[in-house]
């Protein structure tokens, strides 16, 4: 991270513009609407809502208070996969520890890294549910996780709320970043999650043919390499390499059956 020069600050509006803010299954449509409302607040605009159970709604418009273009321009969609599906970095939110524990950051570190990755393409800050946050294999989506600390004896928080509290830490990243004016023709872009979604059915499938691996007892082996891969954040490159090894690993394998 550059040293903070705020004669030449990041503009926020080319990171807001690459942010998108995901609700997963949100319950009570009060929550959307407050979320709308606390994202305008902080300059944030991209909203996606993945299965909401009550959308649109007047509730939702009475409890955004006046971040109605928020609400109009929302995206919905039927999965997370699909709302994240051309991000290079997503980051989930999480209050509870998981049997794999994944990369975890504050939100500040985690504002600095979406600062990093805004001009590779597409990032999501990803919210759960309220009752039960994300599931396992939504988290399998996400590159790393980012826990808001509170009150180890009442650590409840509102969703709208950590939602402000994090676009505001991305507000402040952007002012306090040096931008990088000279351009790097040569920077390989990350790869994307669908494009890592590609590449671990390709990695089971050779893994399951060399004998490697068995679907049938997983183990929570894909789980661990999953996090391993989504915690490197591989480019586009790296990702191509490791495909064609892939195919050689797999076709040295088939010569052997031959």
């Amino acid at each position: 991270m550059k040293d903070i020069d705020n004669n030449n600050p990041v503009p926020l509006d080319r990171i807001v513009n690459k942010v998108r803010i995901v609700m997963v299954e949100t319950t009570h449509p009060g929550n959307i609407g407050a979320a709308a409302r606390a994202m305008k607040t902080m300059g944030h605009k991209r909203l996606y809502l993945v299965r909401p159970k009550i959308f649109p709604s007047a509730e939702v418009t009475a409890r955004a208070a006046g971040a109605d273009d928020i609400l109009a321009d929302a995206i919905v969609c039927n999965s997370l996969q699909e709302a994240v599906q051309d991000c290079v970095l997503v980051v989930a939110t999480s209050a509870r520890p998981r049997s794999i524990p994944w990369q975890n950051l504050d939100p500040r570190e985690c504002a600095h890294r979406i600062i990093e990755a805004a001009d590779s393409g597409q990032i999501a800050l990803v919210f759960g549910r309220e009752s039960s946050g994300l599931n396992n294999d939504e988290l399998e989506l996400c590159n790393s996780v980012v826990q808001i600390p509170t009150n180890t004896q009442f650590s409840s928080l509102n969703v709208a709320s950590a939602i402000q509290i994090l676009c505001y830490e991305i507000r402040q990243a952007a002012s306090e970043t040096v931008e990088d004016v000279s351009e790097d023709e040569n920077k390989i872009p990350l790869a994307s999650t669908e494009q890592m979604r590609l590449f671990y059915e390709h990695l089971e499938q050779c893994m399951t043919e060399v004998g490697f691996y068995d679907p049938e007892k997983p183990r929570r082996l894909m789980r661990r390499l999953k996090r391993l891969f989504n915690r490197a954040q591989l480019d586009q490159s790296e990702l191509s390499m490791l495909r064609g090894f892939l195919v050689a690993v797999q076709d040295a394998a088939r010569k052997d059956k031959i």
